[in-house]
């Protein structure tokens, strides 16, 4: 289905819309008073977005410079041109270590590529250990926000999830009672794994280390029980310094939850004595959308989901209506490169307000390339019947007599026509609207009455 169909069966429960609406609007204001508390707070993110730039327009150099010194710190590299060769490497080391259970933090990229479903098919259990990841996995569902997972759920459903799940009391929705109930079920997949998966925030590429960014602490305690660590990272993460590293963390939270700074940043350089760590630098569809110049700075995103939580679109239809791993503004950016067909009308999910634009960390330009996007995707459909609708009204205009002659026979039409023949299956438009009241006569005729 398209985003209208899928954000229409959102809308079908108002109560909950609403509610998804303004507790995104509550983060989206914690993050402008902690933004508004930080005099620096443009120039920091003009800082990123330079930064960014720099990185787009060098991107194989500070990519080899990466994997020169994490091997140097005995980080063992590899490449993959794609989602299944990243989902190949992961069950590789698998194999090798001959472990058949796993404990992942939240990995954006793993989602991406589909690995969790990949590994189950491969008689591998896969434990997602970021609370609202869990949550969604317990659900069989993907994320709906890439920093809430789970933002779609009140405290209810999560309770009785929880009970069928966790055996907790049946109706007991107290976060903190559901919180320890998931601490001490993960505590046993912690302890049990050998292997850990996480994500990557920033690769430097200065020092060949890497950046974790969690609030719960689950990718650290993840890593450090566990004998090897996979981390999976999109190589547009790299960043080239280490000193760089004190902008964008103070960018990351402060946009994407309203906190000073993100409970746990955890720098990942050499393994331990006896340990291993393997990063995996995913391409993706990321060179391809590096060439679209169009299109290019959407590779800046720190994945904050800033753009989501201030989004009319998003926070009215919900993230699983956009049918791709990343939703929202940013989301509808980047998945018609990878796959124009199927996310044609995520584009077209847009006010194109700008509000995206103003909230991004790093500047990215978001609403100009859903506009540009809505022109190349209308290229590619061909002669639609909105583009014909245009070409006839172009001719009316035209034509004084063509629009005279035109407004009688409308509002001849409109008065005398059944509802049905006007509100039928065809005029979308016309499910939640109704036409105003037909006028009597045309402003032009009122006009010459009345004039003197």
């Amino acid at each position: 289905m398209s985003h209208p169909q899928e954000a229409a069966e959102f809308l079908k429960d108002p109560a909950k819309s609403k509610w998804h609406d303004d507790t995104l609007w509550f983060i989206r204001d914690k993050r402008d008073k902690m933004s508004h508390s930080v005099p620096e707070w443009e120039e920091l993110r003009e800082l990123a977005s330079s930064i960014k730039d720099n990185v787009l327009g060098n991107l194989a150099d500070y990519l080899e410079e990466f994997e020169r010194n994490a091997t140097k710190n005995g980080i063992k590299v590899h490449w993959a041109a794609n989602a299944q060769e990243h989902n190949e490497i992961v069950l590789s080391i698998l194999k090798e270590k001959e472990c058949k259970a796993i404990v992942k933090s939240k990995s954006i990229l793993t989602e991406e590529c589909h690995l969790n479903p990949f590994l189950e098919k491969n008689e591998i259990e896969v434990v997602d250990t970021d609370l609202g990841e869990r949550i969604v996995q317990f659900l069989g569902q993907p994320p709906s926000h890439i920093v809430l997972p789970a933002i779609h759920l009140k405290k209810g459903e999560i309770s009785e999830l929880f009970h069928e799940k966790l055996q907790t009391e049946k109706g007991n929705e107290d976060p903190y009672y559901l919180t320890q109930a998931a601490r001490h079920h993960l505590r046993e997949k912690f302890l049990a794994a050998k292997v850990a998966i996480t994500g990557v925030n920033f690769g430097v590429a200065e020092t060949g280390e890497f950046v974790v960014c969690t609030n719960e602490g689950n990718a650290d305690m993840g890593v450090h029980l566990a004998d090897t660590h996979i981390a999976c990272m999109g190589i547009e993460k790299i960043i080239p310094k280490r000193k760089h590293l004190g902008i964008f963390l103070r960018l990351l939270a402060r946009s994407a939850t309203g906190q000073n700074i993100t409970n746990y940043n955890s720098h990942f350089r050499s393994p331990e004595a006896g340990k291993e760590i393997h990063i995996i630098l995913v391409d993706n569809g990321r060179t391809a959308q590096l060439g679209r110049e169009d299109f290019r700075n959407s590779l800046k995103c720190i994945r904050c989901g800033a753009c989501m939580n201030t989004c009319p679109i998003y926070r009215r239809s919900g993230g699983f209506s956009y049918k791709s791993t990343v939703p929202g503004p940013i989301g509808s950016i980047l998945s018609p490169g990878l796959d124009l067909q199927k996310h044609s009308s995520l584009p077209f999910a847009s006010t194109l307000c700008g509000s995206c634009t103003d909230v991004c960390p790093v500047k990215i330009n978001i609403h100009e390339q859903l506009y540009r996007w809505r022109q190349e995707i209308t290229k590619a459909q061909g002669t639609s019947v909105k583009e014909l609708s245009m070409m006839l009204g172009n001719g009316i205009f035209k034509s004084p007599l063509a629009y005279n002659y035109s407004g009688k026979m409308m509002r001849l039409a409109l008065k005398n026509l059944p509802k049905s023949m006007i509100y039928n299956p065809l005029n979308v438009w016309g499910k939640q609207r109704d036409l105003p009241t037909v006028p009597k006569e045309s402003f032009k005729e009122w006009y010459q009455k009345n004039r003197s």
